[in-house]
């Protein structure tokens, strides 16, 4: 089916995209997976294109654009070439809505034109060893010293943890109040006291670092505090759909994708004289697949057109989330079945495809949490 939520616009900005690409991120990424982290140059080229900060507003340094179809292209296409070390979702759609939307005019200042340049890369610091999904059970801890925060804790599955020069800690700030008792404060790099562990080896998004974090006696300046003191939790509530809805296009995106490549391989390889193509199982699989990824995609635009608009809620976003990722999960299973042994190799697409969207159906929140809110909305 033909899609009908981009303009000529956005088309222009798919071709940027995929220049941009095949310049600065292809020719290094097999590089990148060996050393598990990617170069700070391919931020700065990344700046350098104007592909950071696509809704930071102009007077920063960003392309102050609001229309969230640019990030949706700039999903489709990093997924669609593989490139999951480059974390330009997790930076732009992510971490910098917190800088906007809640930064003073001196906190924006200082941080977001080396944001949108690739000077300052970012993260945001949620999970710990005995807390993922579920914030109430977080531990670090934000004493007030006057003048400063007094940070202490530890961090885990931090997205950009190595590379990060500004980190978004969620601590808690007082010691009762359950969720609500937890505040954002932003580390920078170079703090006494913060300190990085492992660049943890991950199954799949060799090339994306993933960290731990310790935070030993750090001391936070006030004005580092980002948003309201004890509100953490419901800024995290308000900036979810958004991150959820960001995963979901990766999911649907790389389903898409392993679909194109493997139709492609089933009609090239043969097996007992004749192309798998020709087998009524093959075609019933190839049907069975694109038909779930025509239906997925066309909630998934219109997910994508009511975000643009200011109009996709909490339980919508936690729909696309799981079942996009979900699907993904599923199509990488069934298309490497389909290569057969040599969907097993990590040369092919589909190999990498099938271990680097593995996590998509956890990060963001896992499947289980997305049904959750989604099933209390419907039965409260």
């Amino acid at each position: 089916m033909k899609r009908r939520i981009f303009a000529a616009e956005h088309e222009a900005f798919r071709a940027t995209v995929r220049t941009f690409l095949a310049k600065e991120v292809l020719p290094h990424h097999d590089q990148w997976e060996k050393d598990g982290i990617v170069s700070r140059d391919a931020w700065l080229a990344a700046g350098r294109q104007g592909l950071l900060g696509l809704a930071v507003p102009q007077e920063y340094g960003g392309g102050g654009d609001p229309d969230f179809r640019y990030s949706a292209v700039l999903a489709e296409e990093f997924t669609r070439a593989g490139a999951s070390g480059l974390a330009l979702g997790l930076h732009n759609d992510i971490i910098g809505p917190y800088l906007t939307t809640l930064g003073t005019a001196e906190q924006k200042r200082r941080w977001l034109p080396g944001f949108c340049t690739g000077e300052i890369i970012t993260a945001i610091a949620m999970t710990e060893p005995g807390a993922g999904s579920d914030l109430q059970g977080i531990r670090t801890t934000a004493e007030d010293h006057g003048d400063h925060w007094l940070l202490n804790g530890s961090k885990t599955f931090i997205s950009n943890g190595i590379l990060a020069d500004l980190v978004i800690v969620v601590a808690r700030t007082t010691p009762q109040g359950g969720a609500k008792g937890l505040s954002l404060l932003v580390v920078e790099r170079g703090a006494a006291g913060f300190e990085r562990g492992r660049n943890l080896d991950k199954i799949g998004q060799k090339a994306q670092d993933t960290a731990e974090l310790f935070f030993h006696d750090v001391r936070v300046p006030k004005e580092n505090l980002l948003g309201e003191l004890n509100g953490a939790f419901g800024h995290l509530m308000n900036h979810l759909a958004q991150e959820r809805l960001s995963i979901a296009m990766a999911g649907i995106a790389g389903a898409e994708h392993l679909l194109e490549i493997t139709t492609r391989h089933v009609k090239e390889r043969e097996a007992f004289g004749r192309p798998l193509a020709a087998l009524q199982h093959i075609r019933f699989e190839v049907a069975e697949m694109a038909t779930e990824c025509a239906v997925t995609r066309t909630f998934l635009d219109r997910c994508i057109v009511d975000h643009a608009n200011g109009e996709l809620d909490a339980v919508h976003a936690s729909m696309a989330k799981w079942w996009a990722t979900e699907l993904h999960k599923r199509v990488a299973d069934r298309c490497l079945q389909l290569h057969g042994g040599y969907g097993y190799m990590t040369e092919f697409p589909v190999a990498r495809a099938f271990t680097d969207g593995r996590i998509q159906t956890i990060y963001g929140g896992t499947t289980e949490i997305m049904k959750e809110i989604i099933g209390r909305s419907l039965l409260a």
